[in-house]
């Protein structure tokens, strides 16, 4: 029973861990847009996202009864092991896209994780396939395209709306509005992502015999969620805040109005019916979304498709982690004091390479000056014909055609009509 207590003690530890790199992994879900657009200063903009985070995490505990009772059967014989495995998996690809700057689902780490080292210590029967795919992979798919497609069509009637204001004037008001639609991203960040940690600790102490299946999660475990969460928010990942901020599309303040109001919607929404979706996933498709709806924007479709390779990868990835760490976490005592002198080092090792370039907020201010121009690929085109001009702009005059002299050399002259 003691060998078992510490074990259970070590699992909430991790995890609590794993809430920690979530936070900071997903600050830019919420203050990407606002950071860029100078709405708010960056320090500022982390410690509201964080306060709000903690709040957030008080307000629901459905998606956390979809991790601790869901996706996994948690009277299948799942023993804290392999609880410790899966978090082990989470937590080394998480570093990984945090290292790269990449804006990956932590969620699905998270989901991977869990479902690999299941899968090799206890087999399939004992991951609810079915719950995998109403619960996890549809909201996965169809999350960052509706939220793409709201995040398009508010931005257009935003700019219609606004329609011969000044946009210096209306850019104000935008801003004032992106920190209240910043303030409910964090709040429906809490209440989705900070819930899943809190699962995992609550699925720990089921397999340990500390609380009946189908319990919902002690107050003591939401406490220490909500305040991890919050900790690794006020941190700030500033490599994937850079991302977001400038790296997908240049954000004006009525677009990043627009993508934030849209994606805390989908995320409230969601947290309501117990749907873990990825908060990642739903902020950069809104992100993406408000660079299509505004005429003239461009989505870096070069970046967009690097995050979305990493979004492919995310679940198989952390799952084949996660099942080699459950593979020596089965052997005993030593291959569990292995697999955490492992994570250990891992972690310890991207965080000594992420030193040698380090990212801190002071570098926003110029992320959009190192930022290489895209032109406008295929989709991007045909998507903004149809926009509406933005606010205020005029038709652009035709200009007379250009005519090269054969001398070399000299100045292409205009053509006389």
């Amino acid at each position: 029973m003691e060998h078992i207590t510490l074990l259970i003690g070590i699992v909430i530890v991790t995890a609590l861990v794993f809430d920690f790199t979530n936070g900071f992994h997903d600050t830019a879900n919420a203050m990407a847009t606002t950071i860029s657009t100078g709405a708010l200063k960056p320090k500022v903009a982390v410690a509201m996202s964080a306060a709000l985070n903690l709040v957030g995490a008080f307000l629901s505990v459905e998606v956390a009864k979809t991790i601790s009772g869901g996706i996994i059967d948690e009277t299948a014989g799942i023993r804290p092991e392999v609880i410790f495995a899966g978090l082990i998996g989470a937590i080394v690809w998480n570093l990984l896209t945090w290292l790269a700057g990449l804006p990956s689902s932590s969620s699905h780490a998270l989901f991977g994780g869990l479902i690999g080292a299941t899968i090799v210590s206890v087999g399939f029967d004992a991951v609810n396939a079915d719950k995998v795919v109403m619960k996890v992979l549809i909201p996965a798919v169809a999350a960052p395209l509706v939220a793409g497609v709201a995040a398009t069509l508010a931005t257009r009637l935003t700019y219609r709306l606004a329609k011969g204001r000044d946009e210096k004037e209306t850019a104000k008001g935008y801003r004032a509005g992106q920190i209240a639609s910043a303030a409910l991203v964090s709040l429906a960040h809490g209440t989705n992502d900070a819930q899943k940690t809190m699962g995992v600790i609550t699925l720990a102490l089921v397999a340990g015999g500390v609380v009946a299946p189908h319990s919902d999660p002690p107050m003591w475990v939401i406490v220490s969620a909500g305040l991890a969460i919050a900790a690794g928010t006020y941190l700030g990942g500033w490599r994937i805040i850079q991302t977001l901020g400038k790296g997908l599309t240049d954000i004006k303040p009525a677009q990043g109005f627009a993508a934030q109001t849209g994606a805390a919607t989908v995320i409230l929404a969601s947290s309501h019916i117990g749907f873990a979706l990825s908060t990642t996933q739903v902020c950069s498709g809104s992100i993406m979304g408000a660079g299509l709806g505004r005429k003239g924007g461009v989505v870096r479709w070069s970046t967009a498709g690097r995050m979305v390779m990493a979004w492919c990868l995310t679940l198989p990835a952390a799952g084949l982690v996660a099942g080699g760490a459950a593979f020596l976490a089965d052997q005993g005592d030593w291959g569990v004091a292995t697999v955490a002198v492992l994570g250990l080092a891992v972690s310890g090792g991207i965080w000594l390479v992420s030193r040698r370039k380090p990212v801190t907020h002071d570098d926003l201010d110029e992320v959009g000056e190192r930022q290489p121009a895209e032109p406008a690929g295929v989709v991007t085109a045909a998507l903004q014909a149809v926009a509406p001009p933005p606010a205020g702009t005029l038709p652009a005059p035709v200009s007379p055609v250009a005519v090269v002299t054969p001398e070399a050399g000299r100045a292409p002259a205009a053509a006389a009509s």
